[in-house]
């Protein structure tokens, strides 16, 4: 049985205050895709760009400070792939991926749109331009596990206020039909699946209004598998405590090919 684990840092060097790197000696995931490094490799310590126990690799966005996605595993990589395949906001460090022997892993960053128009839009071409990407590997026939912050809660069960955000960028209309529209074409949302009716299951709470305290939360975080990686999972469980950052780490149990 192996364990991957996805999760938004909000700043790597944050997280790493905050005790990431005491969290990743006790809990040892197989496999660790995160997001939002806000960091370039030089901006950091040897311990964050290649912990003990494990390989690392990075995308950072051009902009200091911004994005940027990760992938630490105890196996080697057999290849990297470094961005996604189109040049929307290509300089932004939002997608890496890792293929090991039988089945292939992706760390991916979706833009947010909350900051105004102008985001958002960008946001939604960003999703278009995924579509062809997510067919493309769903042809590949391989276990395949798409895992980050996707900035969209897909259903009202997966925010605490629902009514009051059906305006608010994560959880506009277009957003969970584009969503939707991804399970429909065979992707499988497999946190939700192991836990069809687990209520307040939040990944991501606001800095404001106190809520992380309340409880007053999104579940934006998703790890997302084609049928042959789906087929490997045994479990899935957010980790709500850990503390990190305003994410949550999000697991999955699977059997390794």
């Amino acid at each position: 049985m192996a364990s991957l684990c996805t999760l938004n840092l909000n700043g790597i060097r944050s997280a790493d205050r905050r005790g990431f790197s005491r969290w990743l000696t006790k809990h040892k995931p197989d496999y660790l895709l995160v997001q939002e490094l806000r960091a370039q490799e030089g901006d950091v310590e040897e311990h964050l760009l290649q912990p003990e126990g494990y390989s690392g690799a990075w995308v950072t966005a051009v902009k200091k400070g911004y994005s940027g996605v990760g992938v630490y595993s105890r196996a080697c990589p057999e290849k990297l792939t470094r961005g996604l395949p189109f040049t929307h906001l290509a300089d932004e460090g939002r997608a890496l991926r890792a293929d090991y022997a039988g089945f292939s892993l992706v760390s991916l960053y979706a833009p947010s749109g909350s900051s105004g128009e102008v985001r958002q839009a960008a946001k939604f071409r960003f999703l278009d331009e995924l579509d062809p990407w997510f067919d493309a590997l769903a042809k590949e026939r391989r276990p395949i596990a798409v895992c980050g912050d996707l900035n969209i809660a897909p259903t009202a069960k997966d925010l605490a206020r629902p009514k009051q955000n059906e305006k608010n960028s994560g959880f506009l209309p277009e957003e969970r039909a584009w969503f939707a529209k991804l399970l429909q074409r065979g992707w499988t949302d497999v946190v939700r699946r192991h836990n069809p009716d687990h209520e307040a299951l939040w990944s991501w709470w606001s800095n404001r209004g106190q809520a992380r305290e309340k409880d007053i939360g999104w579940r934006i975080d998703h790890v997302l598998c084609n049928d042959a990686f789906a087929a490997l999972v045994t479990g899935a469980s957010i980790d709500k405590k850990a503390g990190l950052s305003d994410h949550a780490p999000v697991w999955v149990e699977f059997r390794a090919p």
